[in-house]
Formats: structure tokens, sequence, C-alpha cells
């Protein structure tokens, strides 16, 4: 006989890919035994379009076709269907934030890392809904989207029961700055040096105004394309962003001081 819960439960299970730690939670309120088995045959098909896309747009694997076209084997030209419409996508990006966020490494070397994270959360969500699953998190190294809530029996009646991401201090990785709550913005996600160093291309400056940047959006592609392109651009892009896509963001300057949009303020 299985077992049933009033009460919903979180099932989470982690993996690593594109040199981080990805998570799926997803809520329940079925069987136990149902929950579980939905859950492992979710992270198998996330896990599955993670390593799938790591295989094709890795700069550090030497055979994917991303390092193929690094290395001038292969032409945008004759690359994958898949590879040409996320360099369109991120192109169009580049010209809609001025060239905040830009593809193309100072070298002019093609590198979509900046979008294909992103892009796999964006096609591993199309996975959950089409498994029937409605109240999940994925989080792929603070980059969080969301669906429904991890409370949906109370949702039902009536509670606001939202997702919380918690966005971490970069100057101590062990604290938190506040947790955003995810509803009408489904979306977070965080750029930054604090974790991995200078590695966003600025504007006109050798070092970026914000140490670290959150945006929350109702897309994850928005989100993240948007908080590297406020690292790279400084305050003119954040207001550009603010201004032209509605987000909310929370920016951390190099002397530790916030700027927060009023979402974020009213959050804390």
């Amino acid at each position: 006989m299985q077992r049933t819960s009033k009460n919903p439960q979180l099932h989470a299970r982690t993996f690593r890919s594109m040199g981080t730690v990805v998570s799926l939670t997803v809520a329940s309120t079925g069987a136990t035994e149902t929950a579980v088995d939905e859950v492992e045959s979710a992270v198998d098909v996330v896990e599955g379009i993670f390593a799938q896309l790591d295989l094709t747009f890795s700069l550090y694997r030497a055979g994917s076709e991303a390092s193929r076209l690094g290395r001038g084997e292969l032409t945008l030209a004759s690359a994958s269907e898949e590879m040409q419409e996320l360099y369109v996508e991120a192109a169009g990006w580049r010209l809609a934030t001025d060239g905040a966020f830009t593809a193309e490494r100072p070298d002019g070397g093609l590198d979509l890392s900046g979008i294909v994270k992103a892009h796999a959360i964006r096609e591993a969500a199309l996975s959950l809904n089409a498994l029937g699953l409605s109240d999940w998190c994925i989080n792929a190294g603070g980059d969080v989207l969301v669906s429904g809530s991890p409370e949906p029996e109370k949702t039902g009646a009536g509670s606001d029961a939202p997702w919380l991401a918690g966005i971490a201090d970069p100057a101590d990785r062990q604290a938190l700055l506040g947790a955003y709550p995810l509803q009408t913005m489904s979306a977070l996600a965080t750029s930054g040096s604090a974790e991995r160093g200078e590695h966003i291309w600025t504007i006109g400056s050798d070092k970026p105004e914000f140490t670290q940047v959150s945006v929350a959006a109702p897309d994850i592609v928005t989100a993240d394309i948007l908080a590297t392109a406020i690292v790279a651009g400084g305050t003119h892009a954040l207001d550009q962003a603010v201004e032209k896509w509605g987000v909310e963001v929370l920016a951390v300057r190099r002397d530790g001081t916030l700027l927060a949009t009023p979402g974020f303020r009213n959050a804390a």
C-alpha cells in the first residue's frame, strides 16, 4: 500500500554539470513512493539535457562543437542548428543591451557560455512541464527558475507560499544577503566576480562597478543575460534593464554597498 501525505513533501536531487552543481526540488502531495519515482525520472531527464548541451557548448571539452569552432575547424555556417539558433539569440541580446552582453570574447572568438546555462534551465523547464510536474525549483549554480509553489496544497487554499531564492553575500559565501520570493518573477540569476573572479568583459573600465548583480525576471534567460550585462555595463546598463524589461535588481558595489530596486527592498 502506498503511503500518502496531506502535507506537501519536498524531494530534492543534485548533480554536477557545466562546472557547477545543479539541483532539482519537486513539491508533491501525492503518494510518497510515486513522488520519489517521479523525481528520479525528472532528474534523469534534466541531467540528460544539461549533459547534452555541455557536450555541444563546452569550451573545456576538446571535442565539443564550440571548441571546434574556436579552433577554426568548423564554421558557424556549417554548425548545428542549435548552435546557430543560440548564437542568433545571443546576438540579439548584444544589440538589445547596447553591447553590454556579448557572446564574443575580446579576441573575437565565439563564447556562448554566458547564455547556455540559462538555455539549459529553460529546456529543462519545458521537459518538467511535459512530464506533468507543476511545482518545482531548478537551481544551477545560483541561477534559479521555479514553477508553482513549495506548498501546493496551501496555495490552492489561497496561500501565496512562494519559492524563496537565497542570494549569497559576495564578501562571505557562507552568508546570505537575503531571500527573494519568486512569484510573478519566476527566475533569478546572479552574476559577478566574487565566486569566479573577473571573468566578465566590462565596458570602458578594467574592473566592473559591481562585484555582484542579481536580477529577478519572468524568465531565466532574461534574468541571466541582464545580470551579466549589468556587471559589464554598470549603472547605465542597470537603468536600461529596469526601464526596458521591468526587472528587479540587487547590485553590490565594490565597496560593499547595495543598490536595490523596490522589489528587492520590499523583500528584505
